[in-house]
């Protein structure tokens, strides 16, 4: 049991290691506290039987990194919007385009007899 909380452990807190560094950091969180309960409950397996192994505690500072590191990122890191005016012009283009091709389709020539309808 021990072994299995250990390995989910280590596991979570390597994956929170590389997610945290992803530019979508703030997903890190989940296998953080993944690794921290399964780290906790080995922790108190390994403690039970009086061997505490080194490897728990490194995966409680792995784990502290990756949330040092996500939490850096989306406290420092902010993202610029820039120019929206431009965006604007141009999404109210494609829309005058799009309704000038809808209006040189001719809907009424369509036969319904072919349809079935």
């Amino acid at each position: 049991m021990k072994k299995t909380f250990t390995i989910l452990a280590i596991i979570a807190s390597v994956l929170a290691i590389i997610i945290s560094v992803l530019p979508l950091s703030n997903l890190a969180i989940i296998p953080c506290t993944i690794a921290l309960i399964s780290g906790l409950v080995a922790f108190y397996l390994s403690r039970k039987r009086g061997e505490v192994k080194k490897i728990i505690q490194f995966t409680f500072l792995l784990t502290l990194i990756a949330l040092a590191i996500s939490g850096y990122k989306s406290l420092f890191n902010t993202s610029k919007i820039s120019n929206t005016k431009a965006l604007e012009i141009k999404e109210a283009q494609s829309e005058e385009e799009a309704i000038e091709e809808l209006n040189e389709l001719d809907i009424d020539e369509i036969e319904l007899e072919d349809t079935g309808l």
